[in-house]
């Protein structure tokens, strides 16, 4: 009887570890970066075919970057936030394009609407890497001196938008009035 306790005991473990991993809500693991300085990158521009834009164009405003790929569903259930994110001119939107082929993601813009004030190249994942992306979309609001202050994995719905990233944005634009 003793020996089919041993076996017994490990797999009531395991189980018990399994179902508190199931409980877990990946989208809510923060990211290793906030508070710390963005990534920096120099990227082809999706937009603008021969001109890259790196991360240092940026510095001096509180800006947005929306990961996202025109293969990502999720990506189409956010658009109309970000469209509208665009529209109101709260805060600029920049989007960086995740392992995503030119002319599709061009094609989606164009049928969708542009929400972005330009649209990086990110075509190998490593910039999306070095953000910690690890699917997308992934959204990130960054402050003035390149730090960053939120992420969101997953889409950005209307409630997220009202209830954190635009009461974030404001706080940060209000505090780069003071500087």
């Amino acid at each position: 009887m003793k020996r089919f306790l041993i076996p017994l005991a490990v797999l009531g473990l395991l189980v018990a570890v399994l179902a508190a991993g199931l409980r877990h809500d990946p989208r809510r693991l923060p990211s290793a970066l906030i508070g710390k300085p963005a990534p920096a990158f120099d990227l082809p521009r999706l937009d603008a075919s021969g001109q890259k834009m790196s991360s240092e164009a940026l510095r001096g405003q509180v800006w947005i970057l929306n990961v996202w790929a025109s293969w990502c569903e999720a990506c189409r259930d956010e658009h109309p936030v970000l469209m509208n994110v665009a529209a109101s001119g709260a805060v600029p939107v920049y989007g960086l394009n995740y392992k995503d082929e030119r002319a599709p993601a061009l094609q989606w813009l164009d049928t969708a609407g542009n929400p972005y004030v330009a649209t990086l190249v990110d075509r190998d994942g490593s910039t999306g890497i070095d953000y910690g992306v690890y699917g997308v979309p992934e959204t990130f609001v960054i402050d003035r001196a390149g730090v960053v202050r939120y992420r969101q994995a997953g889409p950005i719905t209307r409630a997220s938008l009202e209830r954190v990233i635009l009461p974030l944005v404001g706080k940060l634009q209000k505090e780069n009035a003071r500087d």
